[in-house]
């Protein structure tokens, strides 16, 4: 079997339509797995209509837990409390960070520091191939956590189906759950838009994979929305070495196809989805490369 090798489409900020492309690369591309790696907020499921296979439990980090029956009601455990976690001798778990102050200060052992569940993790199946996909619960932490389960997830269902690429749609930003689905990555896919807020969010992300070792490729979505900021990023990466893979037009047709639950590229043939097939085809001559 040949290398596997592994794809991150990131962004700097939310928006700039990494997922719908990651959707059609789903359309594009045999032989791979899908992972969403954005576990805080995933939406590519809601193109690509998963049927679950397999869902797992997320247990990370800690809850105070305060048993009625040792509690002499000293108030000590809600005087220390700076999250304010602790009311009337009841720890409020959506507040609790799980620092254990309340359990070291407690005179009679009344409080006990348990494993919080904090999300799921799920294996499905598309008619486009096997999703990994996670969800993090309400209010939780350790985003960079699950995303490595996640990732790892995907490996051995690429190892065990002896596929060839996995396709991650990652989270945006440069926070740790974007550090956590770019590290050991094969190529790193940035997708980025013409505005002044896209500029300076893709010099940070450009910043982070290099630190990483990543090679980088751009793609400059809805391009014509504003040509002279489209130039300053082509003359930016040329400055910097990096490729512009592609240039996305702004068309309508992308929201429809997503207010019909449809990767573009399946929903129509017209402009939008030959550039993002030659999108697709720049990224697998540059994945086969490394």
């Amino acid at each position: 079997m040949s290398k596997m090798r592994e794809l991150v489409v990131l962004s700097g900020k939310g928006g700039t339509g990494k997922t719908s492309i990651v959707a059609s690369f789903a359309v594009l591309t045999q032989n791979k797995v899908l992972v969403d790696c954005d576990v805080d907020a995933a939406d590519l499921y809601l193109l690509l209509k998963p049927q679950v296979q397999e869902e797992k439990e997320f247990w990370s980090g800690q809850v105070a837990f305060i048993d009625k029956e040792k509690c002499i009601e000293c108030e000590i455990c809600q005087d220390v409390c700076r999250f304010e976690a602790i009311k009337d001798y009841v720890v409020d778990e959506l507040s609790c960070e799980g620092c254990g102050f309340c359990f070291r200060v407690c005179p009679v052992d009344a409080i006990t520091m348990l494993e919080r569940m904090a999300g799921h993790s799920f294996i499905s199946e598309t008619r486009y191939g096997t999703l990994v996909h996670a969800r993090l619960g309400i209010a939780e932490e350790n985003s960079g956590k699950l995303v490595t389960l996640v990732r790892y997830n995907a490996k051995a269902v690429a190892e065990r189906q002896r596929l060839e690429y996995i396709i991650s749609d990652g989270p945006p930003g440069i926070g740790c759950p974007v550090i956590s689905s770019l590290s050991g990555a094969s190529l790193a896919l940035l997708v980025t838009e013409p505005t002044l807020s896209g500029i300076h969010d893709l010099e940070r992300v450009i910043g982070l994979c290099r630190h990483f070792g990543i090679p980088v490729l751009v793609c400059i979505n809805k391009y014509d929305i504003n040509e002279e900021n489209s130039y300053r990023i082509e003359s930016y990466c040329q400055k910097e070495g990096i490729e512009v893979a592609a240039k996305i037009s702004f068309d309508d047709v992308v929201t429809e196809a997503l207010v019909q639950g449809t990767p573009v590229v399946e929903y129509s043939d017209g402009r939008v989805s030959e550039q993002i097939r030659t999108l697709w085809q720049s990224v697998s001559n540059a994945l086969n490369a490394h």
